[in-house]
């Protein structure tokens, strides 16, 4: 018979294992054990469930936690003690500025949206702590003692399966709206615990944010979105996300009704959100600088009392007691602004649904800013030219084909024309560049454009997640050029925009 196995929470030798070291390391590893088998096999394996029931009994837990069809959301509304445990549960350790493995090591595989490829749970490693019976829960380092769990470390892989399970064990088939809508709200706990607000982390481009946003577009797509839309409570349960906007937008020439009511007003919600953050960006960065040759409006507002007095304090009359004044003194407001042309060129290829739609809010911004000019034009194998909507990004989404392949040729056929003042204008052109037989004649027209004074900026990508593929020889030419690929978040492009508007 071969040795056993020894826990992975093993201590140094020459330290004083007690009974309760070994049993806590055990229970944890039971928990953790279960969490795997029903990541990669949603059937339960009755000696690790009993087990793990009895784990969590022993603590005081609820059982929910070991159902993955119970909610999150409601194991903290029947247990609200719990949720001050769940917020930063992993969030990296303050003591040594370590994160705290989320139990689990994220593949950021392209394209691959199943659960048990994208997490491999491991034993986190935290802070020792002393268990119920008061036995050590860590050795001091000091002693050269190893890491040993106690209780609060059996509880915390509990909740962190809990977390890991529901969020990451999406299964297969069929995803009703109130289905998605648990994930989604799962999934919030998931990025409270990393330390995140609802919905950060999927709004960040690569790592474990594309990994959540991966899983969320695959439970879309199970979903049965034409009936969950024509179903008003259904549809009321929808969460608005990029993956679910996308869906919409391939799909709304084959809605109708109430089904197409109730698409036009998610994608308005989502629109709104978005916009509301990307308006706030904007403002930080489009502040000019004071222009000092224009004289100050003399008006109150604008009235320096600090300079004013200080100017005048040798008109103090002791006598009196009083300043008199004789001259004013106010601030200077006005800032130093170019009436400028921004062009938005945007490909509505299928890969480039993020682009399309952070773009198109962008856009719309943009437009609202005072001496800013701006025109939209997407493009497949077609140029449209969107700008009397560019105001109304939701008007502009529901006027855009998504699909399809794309001629760049054609979209710069179009743009050209609107360039007036070269170097009063900047050029955004979001694409993969992916233009196979017609990329040396877009290079052309993108190598003259950039030549008359135009500051020309090459999109890659401007998604709140994930990642897109540009074109290598595209890559390497723009480089050349002196107008390498923008490529990541949409902050980026905002910051790149801040230079020239401003």
């Amino acid at each position: 018979m071969s040795e056993p196995i020894p826990p992975t929470d093993a201590v140094t030798p020459g330290d004083a294992v007690t009974p309760g070291d070994l049993a806590a390391a055990n229970r944890r590893q039971v928990l953790y054990w279960r969490l795997l088998g029903r990541l990669f096999d949603p059937d339960e394996q009755p000696t690790l469930e009993s087990a793990s029931v009895a784990v969590v009994d022993d603590l005081g837990l609820p059982a929910a936690l070991l159902d993955p069809t119970v909610s999150v959301d409601t194991v903290v509304q029947r247990f609200p003690a719990l949720a001050d445990e769940l917020r930063g549960l992993l969030a990296p350790d303050p003591a040594g500025d370590r994160p705290a493995e989320p139990a689990g090591s994220i593949d950021d595989r392209p394209g691959d949206d199943t659960a048990t490829d994208a997490v491999v749970p491991q034993v986190p490693a935290t802070e020792a702590t002393t268990d119920g019976a008061g036995a050590p829960g860590g050795g001091d380092p000091a002693d050269g003692g190893g890491h040993r769990p106690g209780e609060a470390e059996v509880r915390r892989a509990a909740l962190v399966s809990k977390l890991l399970l529901n969020v990451f064990g999406t299964g297969s088939g069929p995803v009703s709206a109130g289905q998605l809508a648990r994930w989604q709200a799962d999934a919030g706990w998931f990025e409270q615990a990393l330390g995140c607000p609802p919905g950060e982390l999927r709004r960040q481009a690569g790592g474990l944010g594309a990994t959540l946003t991966s899983l969320e577009g695959d439970l879309v797509r199970r979903m049965h979105l034409r009936e969950v839309l024509a179903d008003p409570k259904l549809a009321a349960q929808l969460t608005p996300s990029m993956s679910l906007i996308e869906q919409l937008l391939r799909d709304k020439s084959n809605l109708s009704g109430v089904a197409l009511a109730n698409a036009k007003s998610l994608i308005r919600r989502y629109v709104d959100e978005v916009a509301e953050v990307l308006r706030t960006q904007v403002e930080q960065t489009t502040v000019g600088t004071i222009d000092r040759s224009v004289p100050p409006k003399r008006v109150y507002r604008n009235l320096d009392l600090d300079r004013t007095i200080w100017q005048n304090l040798t008109n103090w009359s002791p006598e009196d007691e009083r300043l008199y004044v004789d001259r004013l003194y106010y601030r200077q407001t006005a800032r130093k602004t170019t009436p400028s042309r921004l062009i938005v060129v945007v490909d509505q290829s299928g890969s480039m649904v993020d682009s399309m739609v952070n773009c198109t809010i962008l856009a719309s911004i943009f437009a609202g800013l005072p001496k800013v000019d701006v025109h939209l034009i997407a493009y497949d194998t077609r140029a449209l030219d969107l700008t009397p909507w560019v105001h109304d990004p939701f008007e502009v989404l529901l006027r855009t084909k998504l699909g399809g392949g794309n001629d760049g040729p054609v979209a710069m056929a179009m743009a050209r024309p609107k360039i007036v003042e070269p170097r009063n204008t900047v050029m955004v052109w979001i694409s993969d560049f992916y233009e196979f037989d017609r990329s040396q004649p877009l290079f052309d027209g993108i190598e003259a454009v950039h030549r008359s004074g135009v500051r020309f900026i090459p999109v890659g990508s401007v998604s709140s997640s994930g990642q897109q593929s540009v074109n290598p020889w595209f890559r390497q030419r723009l480089k050349d050029l002196g107008t390498p690929v923008l490529s990541g978040h949409i902050r980026k492009l905002v910051f790149e925009l801040k230079s020239f508007l401003t």
